[in-house]
């Protein structure tokens, strides 16, 4: 067993006697319910020949049109409660399943070789499975997931397979060896209030559908996932990312308390909504959101954001099944200037490549896919899609403060070719009358050699915005999602703050913005030395934005000690 929770060994040490299960937390919340464990009923498959291959290509075609259907209403389900970027999994199940290679795969063995439908949707299945999981590339690897996903669905369908029953009537707390998008959409509302899986991590598809939809889930967890666990009481604890079988009254009382005092500790954070972001010293900066969707607008909104300061806009374009309109860009960026109501909103653009492909785009395959044809690379190779994206951004900034930022920028020659491509832009919007607005040019720093030349950048620029997440891998050299390099990997190492403090100091030179929009931002331990540093902007994910509110306005900025801050880049 894993080890366990703060909570757990401070009951223990007061006497009491409780075994629980450690897993990694997807949503912080605390819940109990009976558990209602989901137990998937494997399809047996068998190989025989048919004599009929016409029929049974038959069955496999109305199985796939019922497939579809499915995965439609699943994707409007999951539009209306967790948005259009979380909902685009299930348009991206669709466009797997309707792939050319995939079909044929399995119509041939159907068609040509006489298998009966079941074995060759599961030899398929089976097959670009493991091809998929034998990649290198992160993203394609996870892919496999979603074929295992539409092949179980296909297989359900073709054998008549019935979906378990997980209904009940009171609060409910469902417990499985894993669990697929589809079954977490399935499973969402009624008396659900928990997930808990053995399997699974923390960045899967069903994970993010978990968060989205605010529900307390714990993945991962070193538990045995059987049948005599129904029934039993299981109390959620998504803040240490613990699982207890059946406590006892005390111990539900000792953690209930602990929900009350998070719930406290929330409740006094939300004093500082209205306030400004300024020290204790007179020190002030923006804090804004990192937002994915429309839908995470509102989030920010909610969590009195100072602004977008990254627009994650690819989901618009992962839920599509071909390149999305100017229009449908248009509409998009316009409903989000209007929502933030003069506040600033950045729009990160199209950020494709390594692990973010579109389906309807086959880009090509290579070795290193995070060193290649990603970012800005990618759209300066097409600048018709880049430029489609460009026209929508500046009709947009006619209705709101309306920014852009360029991912992946590494040299001046970059810089050059995309105000080339803007410059260009902005001529043909006027040469059609097109009403247009100011847009704000900023650049997203996160490889070493764009912070090298930060001075050089900030003169081409308007801002600088730094993305840490990329930018300790690159300067690590190492993949921040293998997992052989938890030990190696450090997204905090001392050479991040010395780059951090000279993207700050060259953009200032130039009196330009400097911004953090990646994971560190949100760390509060570290927002002490971003200011001292002299950062102008942190951007967080929404629900982060008042506990560092909190800890800007704490903080002394004369207090801290030189000499300590010195050492981090000196």
């Amino acid at each position: 067993m894993k080890k366990l929770g703060s909570f757990h060994n401070k009951y223990c040490k007061r006497g009491g006697i409780m075994t629980g299960y450690k897993g990694k937390s997807v949503f912080k919340g605390i819940t109990v319910g009976k558990i209602k464990v989901y137990m998937r009923t494997d399809v047996p498959v068998e190989c025989r020949r048919v004599d009929d291959t016409e029929a049974e290509m038959k069955r496999f075609c109305d199985a796939r049109e019922i497939a579809v259907k499915q995965l439609d209403e699943l994707y409007e389900l999951a539009l209306e409660q967790v948005g259009g970027e979380d909902a685009a999994i299930f348009m991206i199940h669709t466009m797997m399943m309707e792939d050319f290679s995939f079909q044929n795969s399995i119509e041939h063995l159907i068609s040509d070789s006489g298998f009966n439908a079941e074995y060759a949707v599961s030899a398929t299945g089976k097959s670009f499975y493991e091809m998929f999981r034998g990649m290198d590339d992160p993203y394609m690897q996870a892919r496999s997931e979603d074929v295992k996903d539409i092949t179980t669905r296909l297989l359900d369908i073709l054998s008549g397979n019935k979906e378990q029953d997980i209904s009940a009537d009171e609060p409910t707390v469902i417990v499985a060896d894993e669990l697929s998008p589809s079954e977490i959409m399935r499973f969402s509302g009624g008396n659900t209030v928990a997930f808990a899986t053995a399997e699974g991590s923390a960045s899967s598809h069903t994970a993010i559908l978990a968060r989205s939809m605010k529900m307390p889930a714990v993945v991962g967890a070193d538990i045995e996932i059987t049948p005599e666990l129904n029934g039993k009481t299981a109390l959620i604890d998504s803040y240490d990312g613990m699982i207890y079988i059946d406590p006892d009254e005390e111990f539900i009382g000792f953690v209930l308390n602990k929900k009350e005092k998070e719930e406290q500790k929330y409740s006094k954070l939300l004093e500082y909504k209205g306030r400004e972001n300024i020290t204790a010293d007179g020190r002030k900066i923006n804090i804004t959101a990192n937002v994915g969707s429309l839908a995470e607008i509102e989030d920010a909104i909610e969590n009195d954001a100072g602004g977008i300061g990254l627009f994650r806009s690819e989901f618009i374009y992962l839920s599509k099944e071909s390149f999305p309109s100017e229009d449908e860009l248009f509409s998009v960026y316009k409903t989000a200037a209007e929502k933030m109501q003069g506040k600033e909103v950045v729009i990160r653009a199209l950020d494709v490549g390594a692990d973010r492909r579109m389906a309807y785009y086959g880009l090509p395959q290579e070795n290193n896919p995070a060193l290649g044809c990603r970012g800005i690379r990618f759209l300066l190779n097409r600048p018709d899609i880049f430029k489609t994206q460009l026209r929508a951004i500046y009709r947009a900034a006619a209705y709101g403060n309306v920014s852009v930022l360029y991912p992946m920028v590494s040299t001046l020659v970059d810089a050059g070719r995309i105000r080339h491509i803007n410059d260009e832009t902005v001529r043909e919007l006027r040469r059609d009358s097109i009403p247009i607005g100011d847009v704000r040019q900023g650049i997203l720093v996160e490889t070493p050699s764009a912070v090298i030349i930060s001075d050089l950048l900030a003169r081409e620029t308007d801002f600088l915005s730094i993305g840490t997440n990329d930018l300790a891998q690159y300067s690590m050299v190492m993949d921040r999602e293998n997992v052989m390099m938890n030990e190696f990997f450090d997204p905090v190492n001392i050479s991040l703050f010395r780059m951090i403090k000279m993207v700050i100091d060259n953009a200032h030179r130039y009196k330009k913005k400097a911004a953090i929009c990646g994971e560190v931002a949100s760390d509060l331990s570290l927002a002490q030395i971003f200011l001292a540093m002299g950062i102008d902007e942190l951007s967080v994910t929404p629900s982060e934005i008042l506990p560092l509110r909190k800890t800007v306005c704490m903080t002394d900025v004369s207090l801290i000690s030189q000499e300590e801050l010195y050492s981090l880049w000196v």
